[in-house]
């Protein structure tokens, strides 16, 4: 056995493993803590306060009586509050009953019923709250695009044409008027490919014609995770020269001849930094969603593309950038609803459902390209994870939401021997789904 060979791929797994359990710990103590902070607010005591499950490695008692602990299983975590029988906050009938009605307000099942929603709402809406104020965060530092198509800065190219610099304000792409970004971009898409493209630009109060390459070259501006590209070692920048030997000159013909290959390898002359060399990629079987809401299937070696230049930039204001944020959470939500009832009617493949083993392989993926790749897949794992509590399944908050929702209108809440029921019923489809997801991790 080669165990030199095997280092690499140990350091690669252990990694993986590593940016799994940070972002899955954020995630969930962002959630508990919702639990946690809005049930004292409405006068319900948290007895444990969980980061992990399983045996107890550290934990202090704060002067509120509540235990803060650290356990071994860093996969969840839960927050038992007085009068619950375990952490999925099934009720402990003997130790509520012995209580006096004040101490029984205290619990989370005899609190007013609008202080038990309300806690158990929190958890995915503390969960949306993360991945805005992160999503809000980027667009204000990384700032957005302007409405003009002006050049920010220039992208690294080997092409030896005459070029565009920063500043410039584009008028007209190949003689079709762009007096915005929007319209800018959709010319450049229903351009044919060629070499060489005219513009007309105002530089410094002048205007002047000139030629420079497709506005859509095969430039990556973002490596995906997992993906072919990504094996293969490929770098946001690269530029793609040829496909199997067949010269490209825009994104449209890597894309167009990724997907004729309809699953083979594909062999890539790749432009980076001044120096040319060669890869084989395998491009992977993908399902998008598309604007409509319906989902396209294509072969994909995980390369994202984006204009000739940097746009020009500002910064957006505090209002705008948090709507920005809920914006892009509420897409995130959109996406993955559509994703999940595409794949129970069968349009697309269940293999898009992802268990812990994908899941980890992306967090690993995302941290190896950066901080900022990172933190953004924190921001998106956060709006999943919420957004999965809030299924009515009985024993996420979800389901607990529809009891309570079932108390309001009968004016009783489910019986125990229900409760036991729905419970066990809910933890069995839980397990089965994960088991459902794992498989695919697997198999797929």
């Amino acid at each position: 056995m080669d165990i030199v060979g095997l280092v690499p791929q140990f350091g690669g797994a252990v990694w993986t493993i590593i940016a799994f359990i940070v972002a899955l710990s954020i995630v969930v103590a962002v959630h508990e803590y919702g639990h946690y902070i809005v049930g004292r607010w409405s006068g319900i005591h948290a007895e444990v306060f969980s980061l992990g499950m399983g045996p107890v490695i550290a934990s202090r008692v704060d002067r509120r009586g509540t235990r803060w602990q650290i356990a071994a299983l860093p996969f969840g975590g839960y927050v038992r509050f007085l009068g619950d029988a375990d952490a999925a906050s099934s009720r402990a009938a003997v130790t509520v009953h012995q209580l006096n009605a004040q101490e029984r307000a205290r619990t989370m099942h005899g609190a007013p019923l609008w202080a038990r929603s309300a806690t158990v709402a929190a958890g995915p809406l503390f969960n949306f709250a993360l991945s805005i104020a992160v999503f809000c965060g980027f667009f204000m530092v990384q700032g957005v695009a302007t409405d003009q198509p002006v050049v920010g800065a220039m992208k690294p190219l080997p092409y030896q044409t005459q070029m565009l610099e920063p500043g410039d304000r584009i008028l007209s792409v190949n003689g079709q008027a762009t007096p915005d970004l929007e319209t800018f971009v959709a010319v450049a898409q229903a351009l044919p490919s060629s070499a060489t493209v005219a513009y007309g630009v105002e530089r410094q109060g002048r205007t002047i014609e000139l030629t420079g390459p497709h506005p859509l070259p095969p430039v990556a501006d973002g490596v995906q995770a997992p993906s072919g590209a990504q094996a293969a070692g490929m770098k946001a920048g690269d530029v793609v020269l040829s496909v199997n030997d067949a010269p490209i000159v825009s994104f449209a013909d890597l894309r167009e001849k990724v997907g004729a290959s309809e699953g083979a390898p594909v062999r890539l002359s790749i432009w980076r930094e001044g120096e040319t060399f060669d890869a084989t990629l395998t491009p992977r079987r993908m399902d998008l969603p598309l604007a409509d809401g319906g989902f396209e299937t294509r072969w994909l070696i995980g390369l994202s593309g984006g204009l000739l230049f940097e746009p020009e930039t500002r910064i957006p204001g505090p209002i705008e950038a948090i709507g920005m944020g809920v914006e892009q959470t509420y897409t995130i939500i959109r996406t993955s609803l559509s994703g999940l009832w595409h794949m129970v009617t069968g349009a697309i493949s269940s293999c898009n459902l992802q268990g812990p083993i994908g899941i980890a392989e992306v967090s690993g993926a995302a941290a190896s390209q950066g901080a900022g790749s990172f933190i953004w897949f924190i921001a998106m794992l956060s709006t999943a994870v919420g957004l999965m509590n809030l299924f009515p399944v009985p024993i996420l908050d979800g389901g607990h939401l529809v009891f309570h929702a079932y108390e309001a209108v009968v004016g009783r809440p489910p019986s125990d021997r229900a409760l036991r029921i729905l419970m066990t019923g809910g933890l069995a489809l839980l397990l089965a789904l994960m088991l459902f997801a794992v498989s695919n991790d697997l198999m797929c």
